[in-house]
This record gives structure tokens, sequence and C-alpha cells, in this order.
């Protein structure tokens, strides 16, 4: 079972100089992909319980278009096991103007992580 979203990160999102993405941004999004998942294969949103592993490629900037991806790659009682991986697909080119943009022909992955999440058994109504 897949998830995706597809969304821009605004200048509001970005958090150092030279507009830069805080990375903490990018697990924000793998949890909202997490919870799709979890709605879908168990109609619960269940919750967080921890990430195994995560890594940050390459740097986010504000007005850069991420497309986040995430599968259940193994199901226990109670939890979920979920690798998420998020790519840059859009580039802003203000060297050009302060509209143009780029959709890239191949995406940048940004980060990848892997996670676990719970629905408690009481709480799942499908599957």
């Amino acid at each position: 079972m897949k998830s995706m979203i597809r969304l821009r990160m605004s200048s509001s999102d970005a958090h150092y100089g030279g507009n830069l993405v805080d990375g903490a941004r990018i697990l924000q999004l793998f949890g909202d992909v997490a919870t799709e998942l979890l709605i879908k294969h168990d109609g619960d949103e269940g919750l967080f319980k921890a990430y195994k592993d995560i890594e940050f490629i390459a740097p986010v900037y504000g007005g850069d278009y991420l497309e986040v991806v995430g599968e259940i790659t193994k199901v226990g009682n109670s939890s979920r096991e979920m690798k998420f991986e998020a790519r840059k697909v859009i580039v802003p080119r203000v060297d050009i103007c302060d509209s143009a943009a780029d959709f890239l022909d191949e995406p940048i992955v940004v980060c990848k992580a892997v996670g676990t999440c719970v629905v408690p058994k009481k709480l799942q109504r499908k599957g």
C-alpha cells in the first residue's frame, strides 16, 4: 500500500539562512503520509512510534516542490513499518525571473527514512 503527496515549500517553511528548509519539515510530511497510509490500511490515524533510519541527502529550499511517498512494508499485530522518500521535482529559477521554475527530468531525492507506526488493535477497523 502506497501514498503520495506533492506540495511546494514556501518561504515560511524556510528556517535557515539562504532560504533553507528545516529537515524537521520533511519529517512532518512523512508523518502526513504515514497518517494517510494508516487510515487506508486500518481506518484510524494511529500514532508514529519511532524512526529507525533517517538520511538527509540534498538541501530543500523555499520554492522547491516536493513529492513525498511512503509505503507500508511490514504489518504486525498493531505495528506498521513504513519506508518514506521525499523528492524534489520542481525548482525555482530566480536567476531568470521571480516566477520562472523548472520541472526536473530526474527528481532529486532529498530524504529517505524508515519508521514504525502503531494502531492499537481496538481501533483497527479494516484489514
